[in-house]
This record gives C-alpha cells, sequence and structure tokens, in this order.
C-alpha cells in the first residue's frame, strides 16, 4: 500500500535463501553477496565496534544462547559454511526513488539494530504489533 520494496542482502551462498525464507517466513526480495563488497562499499564494520551493553528491540535471546543457536543451526543447515562472516556488521536503509538515501544506519555491533517499526515510521509503512509475537530472532 506504502509503494515500497522490502530488499535483504545477505553474506551468505544463495544455496542459503530458501532455508532463511523458511525458518522466517521472510517472503520478500532477498539477495546474497557472499564477497561483502556492498557492505564494504557502504563502510559496515568488522567486527564489535561498541561493547556498551545494548538491548536489541527484536532480538530475544542472549548472547550466547543466540551464538550457541545460531552455531547449531549452521552445523546442522543444508549447507555448513557458516552463512558468512560472523562479525560482518550489517545495516538499515531506506532508498529512493532514484540514489537518494533518506536514512541509514551502520551497526556497530550484533544488538545495534534500529527497531523495526521506527523503519517502517520511516518508509511510511504501517507499523506491526510485535507485543503477542513469539520469539522474532536469535542472534
Amino acid at each position: 500500500e506504502a509503494n515500497v520494496r522490502l530488499i535483504v542482502i545477505g553474506q551468505s551462498s544463495y544455496h542459503h535463501i530458501k532455508p532463511f525464507c523458511s525458518l522466517t517466513g521472510y517472503t520478500h526480495e532477498m539477495y546474497v553477496d557472499p564477497q561483502r563488497e556492498i557492505y564494504k562499499t557502504l563502510g559496515m564494520k568488522r567486527g564489535e565496534g561498541n561493547n556498551a551493553s545494548v538491548q536489541s528491540p527484536h532480538v530475544k535471546s542472549s548472547v550466547l544462547l543466540g551464538s550457541i543457536k545460531s552455531m547449531w543451526r549452521a552445523m546442522t543447515g543444508p549447507a555448513f559454511d557458516f552463512q558468512g562472516d560472523p562479525a560482518q556488521q550489517g545495516g538499515t536503509l531506506i532508498l529512493g526513488p532514484g540514489n537518494e538515501v533518506h536514512f541509514l544506519h551502520l551497526d556497530k555491533n550484533r544488538l545495534d539494530h534500529v527497531p523495526i517499526n521506527t523503519v517502517l515510521q520511516l518508509a511510511g509503512v504501517k507499523t506491526v504489533n510485535f507485543t503477542n509475537k513469539p520469539q522474532i530472532i536469535d542472534i
């Protein structure tokens, strides 16, 4: 309704797209950049930048438990390659039309995410009530 597209660019092999979509219910466009060229071009960092105690608004597990679950999924998944560089930080962008950048957030560490509803509001999209939703993601 808002005339926007949601696109995810992951850093793993294309073999992980279907399992990711199956696990998360993600139904929008998704691309992969195993060499992380887009990450480098955008200035996204590797490693944990600011180790201050930050709680992500949509990561529901502890760092230890989330890391164990992520490693288990990687080891038992269809392609055992750890789905990219675990030290690579990501980010959130709102772009367009054209080359116009409306919003840019580069994550400083694995918990430094922009709240989903903040991104939706900035993009002019209806927000989502997560109050009664189950766990969203493990880091």
